[in-house]
């Protein structure tokens, strides 16, 4: 256990971030599930570029890198993705 106060402030403040990164991150997850699972074909350009923010949100946070995602945002196309949606 740590015995200086900035050691136990530094502990505080590391949960706090571990928790808001699990939840964004969880939040990502669920949005990319339910963009893969559209079937109409609007709804799934609607949904792109939300997901896409999330994840360069994401990305840009450090929590999650572009290649521990499933998918990445920029070099992204909706075919690639399984989208029931297919875009062309």
């Amino acid at each position: 256990m740590a015995n200086h106060k900035s050691a136990l402030k530094r502990i505080r403040q590391t949960e706090t971030k571990r928790l808001n990164n699990r939840y964004y991150a969880k939040t990502t997850r669920n949005a990319i599930k339910k963009f893969r699972s559209e079937t109409n074909k609007e709804e799934a350009a609607k949904l792109y570029p939300e997901v896409a923010s999330m994840i360069d949100k994401l990305a840009k946070r450090m929590s999650f890198t572009r290649t521990r995602l499933p998918i990445s945002s920029r070099s992204w196309h909706y075919k690639s993705t399984g989208c029931k949606a297919t875009i062309s």
